[in-house]
């Protein structure tokens, strides 16, 4: 069976999958603070979850920033994780090819290869506790100079917030995308979870959005933008009519691309940990 960990910074889930590429199984957890907490307790959910049945590979999802090639991850929103070596941890545990790569990326591999559309240029937009994007061109991630990830969410934007800025990004710098639009920010900002949001915030929230997403399709002209993520998926269809709105108004040159919501739901970075797997030019 294959094996594929989504890591996030409130929840992790394991799944397997079987050779037929099938879900079988799968746990959902919190995410504990400690570092050394959670990788015991990814290690103790993989045991669980394979339940004694061999394992030909293990996929991983994990947020940015991160190594792909050496498989070291220091995701953002998770303070205690840094430099952590989960490629050769888990490798040394299980004894199996170890993949990882970040979650917007595996994600939208995992749309490319099982989402229920077709496009040779897609990007996946995810909006969760915090936001990121991944790029597919003819089936492979796109990557910047040196392989580094190219971070949608920390573009500046003109927004439209009940709050005067300028507003500080966990990533140090001023008024960043994600800093105005994700979970996180949400709860600052408006004082509340987006599910709380009125149908007037959400508008402000799809604005602002729309104008990120704008800058990602005049600079990247993809055929379709997929959005995943929890609040992604809770804003629905006023989200996406309110980001097709900036786009129709500003995007005059560049064709605009088709946006939809996952077709994968909350699964996303799970079937990606899968998808990851079976993008490696290794014999499985």
């Amino acid at each position: 069976m294959y094996i594929s960990l989504d890591i996030g910074g409130t929840k992790c889930m394991v799944a397997a999958f079987s050779d037929s590429l099938e879900l079988i199984a799968r746990e959902r957890v919190d995410t504990p603070r400690s570092r050394s907490e959670g990788l015991a307790l990814l290690t103790t959910l993989t045991h669980k979850i394979a339940g004694g049945n061999p394992i030909t590979a293990i996929g991983a999802s994990a947020g940015g920033p991160l190594d792909h090639e050496r498989g070291v991850v220091s995701p953002l929103h998770m303070p205690e994780w840094r430099e952590v070596p989960l490629k050769q941890i888990f490798q040394d545990t299980f004894g199996v090819p170890f993949f990882v790569d970040v979650d917007t990326n595996t994600a939208a591999l995992a749309e490319y290869r099982f989402g229920a559309h077709e496009s040779k240029r897609l990007l996946y937009i995810t909006l969760s506790t915090g936001m990121g994007g991944g790029f597919i061109i003819d089936g492979e991630i796109y990557r910047g100079f040196n392989n580094a990830h190219p971070e949608i969410a920390h573009q500046s934007i003109p927004y439209q917030l009940p709050v005067q800025g300028p507003i500080r990004c966990t990533c140090g710098a001023l008024d960043c995308l994600e800093a105005v639009v994700c979970g996180t920010a949400i709860q600052k900002i408006y004082g509340k979870p987006a599910t709380e949001l009125t149908p007037a915030e959400w508008n402000q929230v799809a604005y602002n959005l729309g104008q990120g997403l704008r800058n990602a399709a005049m600079l990247y002209a993809p055929e379709v933008l997929v959005l995943g993520g929890g609040m992604a998926l809770g804003g629905g269809e006023q989200l996406l009519q309110g980001i097709r709105t900036v786009l129709d108004d500003n995007m005059k040159i560049v064709p605009k691309p088709t946006v939809i919501l996952s077709t994968l739901g909350y699964d996303t970075a799970l079937w990606g940990g899968l998808a990851l797997i079976l993008s490696q030019q290794i014999s499985l």
